[in-house]
């Protein structure tokens, strides 16, 4: 079962609904949670004492979770009063590369390969897709087998951005931290077990970036 509560939810102030936006982008970014001086600074925050107040409310409300003793324990939940639906079009390794089917259908979907989000979490988005996850390899990153990865179609990312790659050679497709370097592209996994994928670049296709993702709880 994942986390996606069907109640309606507090409307947020509009302190809660940027620590909100900056936490999912931070995420996107960087690939982990940020700390209470990085919202500070991305909101614009007077004090740390005014992040936590806000952050407590987004807990207590079912947007986050948080554990206290962790400097980045911040987990993003999918929790939001207008939701709508996204497609699931197949699996993404997280792991060594494993095959998927073509990229072409991963912009089709029938009815019942649809699963509901947030609006919060798309932002307004209507191309947005889901892939779960199988492997551990970005676990550092708060993302395990069997979670959902929600993504936004995207031929190129920043570097330390995370991405579902096509393997063109390979046909195949993994989910990674991206990195051009010179002559190749690192494909670096979170997880301090397993060592990076390198490739030429001509051999690398960016599918999507990833914005949000769904844990699956257990």
């Amino acid at each position: 079962m994942f986390n996606m509560k069907q109640d309606k939810a507090k409307a947020l102030s509009r302190k809660q609904r940027q620590a909100v936006d900056f936490i999912g982008r931070f995420l996107a970014k960087k690939g982990y949670p940020p700390t209470i001086r990085d919202i500070v600074a991305g909101c614009n925050l007077s004090s740390t004492s005014v992040a936590s107040y806000n952050l407590n409310i987004l807990e207590k409300l079912g947007y986050i979770r948080r554990q206290r003793d962790v400097s980045r324990g911040i987990e993003l939940l999918s929790r939001s009063p207008a939701p709508g639906r996204v497609p699931l079009v197949g699996l993404i390794a997280a792991g060594q590369p494993i095959p998927v089917p073509e990229a072409a259908t991963w912009e089709t979907a029938t009815d019942a390969e649809t699963i509901e989000v947030g609006a919060d979490v798309t932002r307004g988005q209507t191309d947005i897709y889901a892939l779960r996850v199988k492997g551990t390899s970005m676990i550092d990153a708060l993302i395990n087998d069997g979670d959902i990865v929600l993504l936004q179609p995207a031929d190129a990312v920043d570097n330390g951005q995370m991405a579902a790659v096509w393997l063109k050679d390979e046909k195949e497709a993994t989910l990674k931290r991206f990195y051009s370097e010179p002559g190749r592209v690192r494909l670096q996994p979170a997880n301090s077990r397993m060592k990076p994928l390198y490739t030429k670049p001509e051999n690398v296709a960016i599918q999507g970036r990833v914005v949000a993702v769904i844990r699956q709880l257990t």
